[in-house]
């Protein structure tokens, strides 16, 4: 009996190994069929099949346990928490600021679309101007003076013409993102260089025409009476010198001159901030909720 088992076991063990380094589910297969043969076998030979059975189960590889794992570890990947990033917004300290100022005060801040520079808010409707740091920061904030006629588009080649000869209605402050830098006019005074090609500047206010009242419509409660420039940005003298020019020495910055005519999306492709950061944070919820990768079938991995 015991040369017939050892020739038996000879025999199994060299077909079990071959067929172990095949697919999983042959080696299953050979398994089974070798088990099977050891029942048969059992009554005769009950030390032979002991002998079969532990031999089966040594090279049976744990193809399954690894599939769990893979599943695992991808379930653990698709369920990292989502981290909402909070809009950015303006400081605008205790000022009070209309609900377009703002909206792009916000949007600047949030989008960067300042890069980095110090920017201004012209808001034609209130005639009054905002100054803020790179940040967003307010530094100041002042009545001004605009173009006489309403309108968010300046008349084609109006920088070259001379100013007599610009009728009351092409008097307008044109609307849109101007980058500025300071500089001084053909008079030697400082100014604030908004849009050069359309000679649009923001400058201390002139006084050199009484009959204009320009000072007094600045210090009017209403900005009901505050058009009356040919398109230029007038700004009382003291914010002038102390918010202005510091903001702009040494540095160009952006000036955002809001439409009075048609949307600020349209002029500038804003957006609000607080839908922006819901879009977003649902977008990465999305991507978040998405169904793990399906693990690699143990039938075609390779080992």
């Amino acid at each position: 009996m015991t040369t017939t088992k050892r020739k038996i076991e000879l025999h199994l063990l060299p077909v079990l190994r071959r067929q172990c380094r095949g697919s999983a589910r042959r080696a299953a297969a050979i398994t089974a069929k070798g088990l099977c043969f050891s029942l048969l076998i059992a009554g005769a030979f009950p030390h032979l099949a002991a002998a079969a059975d532990n031999a089966a189960q040594a090279f049976i590889p744990s193809y399954p346990m690894f599939a769990r794992e893979s599943a695992a570890a991808s379930s653990i990947v698709g369920a990292r928490p989502v981290v909402a990033h909070p809009p950015k917004r303006a400081n605008f300290e205790r000022e009070r600021a209309s609900h377009a100022a703002r909206y792009i005060a916000n949007w600047v801040v949030d989008s960067d679309d300042n890069h980095s520079m110090p920017f201004a808010i012209v808001d034609k409707t209130d005639a009054k101007v905002f100054v803020f740091d790179a940040d967003g920061r307010l530094r100041g904030a002042a009545p001004a003076l605009l173009g006489l006629a309403r309108g968010d588009d300046a008349v084609p080649g109006i920088g070259e013409r001379e100013m007599a000869s610009i009728r009351p209605g092409e008097r307008t402050t044109p609307a849109g993102r101007f980058v500025a830098s300071l500089d001084r006019n053909s008079q030697g005074k400082e100014i604030l260089w908004v849009d050069y090609e359309d000679a649009i500047s923001m400058h201390p206010v002139i006084t050199t025409r009484p009959k204009e009242r320009r000072a007094q419509r600045l210090s009017s409660p209403t900005p009901l009476d505050n058009r009356i420039s040919f398109g230029c940005i007038n700004v009382p003298l003291k914010f002038f010198e102390n918010v202005v020019r510091p903001a702009f020495t040494g540095t160009n910055g952006i000036v955002y001159v809001l439409p009075e005519t048609r949307s600020a999306r349209e002029v500038f492709s804003s957006y609000d901030v607080d839908e922006h950061a819901q879009l977003h944070e649902h977008a990465q919820l999305q991507r978040a909720n998405q169904p793990a990768p399906a693990p690699v079938s143990s039938a075609r991995a390779r080992f």
